[in-house]
């Protein structure tokens, strides 16, 4: 999925602009609405959240859209897509009827709980033909970006260790991510598909050969998925080329501040790292690096948090029809199975 600038959509575009439904309007879900009317692209048709005020405040941002209270009246109207930032646990389900009822799909991370259901997700995509995508947010910052196309460029050279970490010192604020039926998981489902993401996305989602990983709840190994969720997690993923990928990852850590997060990519002829600064969830700088020299290849400011969102409208105003390169979400979903399974080993 590429990005592309409002101004670049705006005049790319002829068709009518798509109408779509947005289900579950809390803050990231009129975030990301916010981002793709922001495209003048698409067209906000209908809003639907069980809690009206979600829904009144979205109505804000689109007054002239139907305002409803289920899924089911959503799937009735007549739209050109919907966008899903529902709880983890309804992610796979929604999203297989709206696929199943012909429309396009942009879902809140994660897609699914369980390859499994990621899989049948993108099955359905396949089999209507239609755009699916997921909200995975971290690409679309500046920073990343730059790395990647470093990386694609050959600058670091072939790269043997990547170590990616996120670091939450509060964690989730709804009762349902601890309730591992309702989220799958905690930190790692939550924070850690990022990571595991962002270096395989860099990469070019090589084959993954081996993984190792421990998972902690308030201290303690995580022995029990069907009552527990893990609030610390370390990974380690040895892919085919050789290359090593260190992920760590947690909630209401004591880290000394709001926020850690990193990756760091280590190759045979440069290094680069991309870092929050000030602590920030937000603000964040990519450098390269080669010996003790470095480069600074994006500082903070940009407006990242809805990237993935407008280039998935971008992508829908040009076609509706399905793109493989959604089958890379399972890659993400198996790696994320893996880990779960080596930590109760």
């Amino acid at each position: 999925m590429n990005l592309s600038s409002s101004e670049a959509l705006a005049s790319a575009i002829t068709l009518p602009r798509p109408r779509l439904g947005f289900l579950g309007v809390g803050w990231i879900g009129r975030n990301r609405m916010e981002a793709m009317l922001a495209t003048g692209g698409i067209e906000a048709a209908a809003i639907a959240d069980a809690l009206p005020g979600n829904t009144a405040d979205a109505a804000l941002l689109a007054p002239d859209a139907a305002q409803l209270d289920s899924f089911d009246a959503l799937l009735e109207r007549d739209l050109d897509g919907i966008v899903i930032a529902t709880p983890s646990a309804l992610h796979a389900e929604q999203s297989i009827r709206a696929l199943e009822r012909g429309n396009p799909v942009f879902c809140q991370k994660p897609l699914g709980r369980s390859s499994a259901e990621v899989e049948a997700v993108i099955a359905a995509a396949r089999a209507s033909d239609r755009l699916l995508g997921v909200d995975l947010s971290y690409r679309g910052t500046e920073g990343m970006r730059a790395i990647k196309q470093q990386v694609d460029g050959g600058e670091l050279g072939p790269i043997h260790a990547i170590d990616l970490t996120f670091h939450n010192a509060y964690g989730p604020d709804k009762p349902w991510f601890y309730d591992p039926k309702l989220s799958g998981g905690g930190c790692m489902m939550d924070l850690g598909v990022h990571l595991i993401d962002l270096a395989l996305w860099t990469l070019g989602f090589p084959q993954v050969d081996h993984i190792d990983a421990d998972l902690f709840s308030k201290g303690h190994p995580l022995t029990d998925r069907d009552s527990q969720v893990e609030d610390f997690g370390i990974a380690t993923l040895r892919l085919a080329d050789g290359c090593v990928v260190r992920i760590a990852c947690s909630w209401h850590l004591p880290a000394g501040q709001d926020a850690v997060i990193t990756a760091d990519f280590f190759g045979s002829k440069a290094g680069a790292a991309f870092r929050n600064v000030n602590a920030s969830f937000y603000d964040f700088k990519a450098e390269l690096f080669h010996g003790t020299a470095r480069q600074t290849l994006a500082e903070p400011g940009d407006a990242w948090g809805g990237q993935m969102a407008s280039a998935w409208a971008t992508q829908l105003a040009r076609s509706p029809r399905f793109d493989p390169q959604c089958e890379s979400f399972a890659a993400i979903a198996a790696v994320m199975d893996g880990i779960y399974a080596a930590s109760l080993r």
